[in-house]
Formats: C-alpha cells, sequence, structure tokens
C-alpha cells in the first residue's frame, strides 16, 4: 500500500491555518495553484458528502468525490477520497498542532494499492506539496495582512 504525508510549519495560529483548511472560500484559493479542485457540498459535518472540482484532464473526469468521516475543530480532519469512478476509496487525513512559531499541519493520504496507486500518490503528493508551499502560505500572508 502506497502513502504520502507532508509536513509543513505556518507561523500563524492553528485557528487561522484551519479556517484555510475547512472554509470553502480559502480552500478554493490555494487548491488552484497545483490544478486542484474548488469544493462543492463541504461542511464540518461526519457524513457530509462533498465534492472537489477541477478542471478534467485526458484519463480523468476532474471530480474528486468525499465523504467527511471526522473533524474535531481545530486539529483533526478525516474524509475519503475518490477520484475516479468506481474508483478505490483512499483517505486524507489533517492534523494541526500548536508549536512555539505557529503551527504544524500535516497532510496524510493513505489507502493506495497497486502500481497505479504508487503512481497516483506520487503524483498526489507532488501536487500537494505545491499547494501547500506556495499557495497556503500565500493565503495565510494575505489573512494576516488583513486582520493586522
Amino acid at each position: 500500500m502506497s502513502e504520502y504525508r507532508i509536513v509543513r510549519e505556518y507561523a500563524y495560529p492553528v485557528d487561522l491555518v484551519w479556517a484555510v483548511f475547512t472554509e470553502p472560500e480559502l480552500m478554493r484559493r490555494w487548491t488552484t495553484t497545483g490544478q486542484g479542485g474548488r469544493p462543492e457540498g463541504f461542511a464540518l459535518e461526519p457524513g457530509t458528502r462533498f465534492r472537489l472540482i477541477a478542471k478534467p484532464t485526458p484519463g480523468w473526469r476532474g471530480i474528486v468525490d468525499c465523504e467527511l468521516l471526522e473533524a474535531d475543530a481545530p486539529h483533526h480532519l478525516r474524509y475519503s477520497w475518490v477520484g475516479d469512478e468506481d474508483g478505490a476509496k483512499t483517505y486524507v487525513t489533517y492534523t494541526l498542532e500548536p508549536t512555539p512559531a505557529g503551527t504544524r499541519f500535516t497532510w496524510h493520504h493513505t489507502g493506495f494499492t497497486g502500481p497505479g496507486g504508487f503512481f497516483m500518490s506520487t503524483l498526489l503528493g507532488s501536487v500537494r506539496r505545491k499547494m501547500l508551499t506556495v499557495g497556503v502560505p500565500a493565503v495565510l500572508a494575505e489573512l494576516g495582512r488583513q486582520s493586522a
């Protein structure tokens, strides 16, 4: 089974980082840096089914079907992820921990199987690294300026 884990440190409080990852208007702003999708129907209620809508590409319809499984604001979020119609279900977990300098954020995506799963985890990991390194800090910086 394949998976990827990305850990980033953000110099902002946990509540602000949580908002960037869970408020639909803010989510759409950082996901576009890696060709990610805008959320549709997202809510912080376990059992909520939502979609991430992106630009379709050859071999992919541009939709990820998800279901929120766990939410413990502002520290933990877990949801299922199905990237292809009738595709295998994988799982994404966000963990946010306060640090003296701000917040440690961990993105953990598990459940990929077989050679196709290995390829997909590698591809998604690359896209996610860009979003978490470029997109999220830009949104956080803008919010930080607005609140100052």
